[in-house]
């Protein structure tokens, strides 16, 4: 089955930028932590992974009424800042909770990816 992972925030630590750079290296290191732990795991399959850009530099559509409005940053909404995701197979959820665990302490959204259509 497929799994999202979305990194929706930092969690209870600071911004990126305001990281000193041996606390960004550690946190980089997580994540390489993060894809051996899915390398070594039967049945587990990273199938894309990336980091984005901040709000600021997104562009949101709307459609309400039939009518359809581009706007430049992040949906107005939103508590989180959506920061980054991976995209992975894996038998189960659990599998998936337990290799999460070896990710920065971010706030992480897990969704299975629909099996519809």
């Amino acid at each position: 089955m497929k799994y999202v992972i979305l990194l929706m925030s930092m969690g209870e630590m600071p911004p990126w930028d305001e990281l000193d750079p041996a606390r960004q290296e550690e946190l980089m290191e997580m994540h390489y932590a993060f894809d051996e732990a899915c390398n070594a795991r039967d049945g587990v399959h990273i199938i894309s992974a990336e980091a984005l850009d901040t709000g600021e530099t997104a562009t949101t559509v709307r459609t309400r009424g039939g009518e359809v409005t581009v706007t430049d940053g992040p949906f107005a909404e939103a508590v989180e800042q959506l920061g980054g995701f991976f995209l992975l197979e894996a038998p189960d959820l659990d599998t998936v909770l337990d290799l999460v665990r070896t990710l920065p302490p971010y706030d992480i959204e897990i969704r299975p990816v629909g099996q519809e259509g």
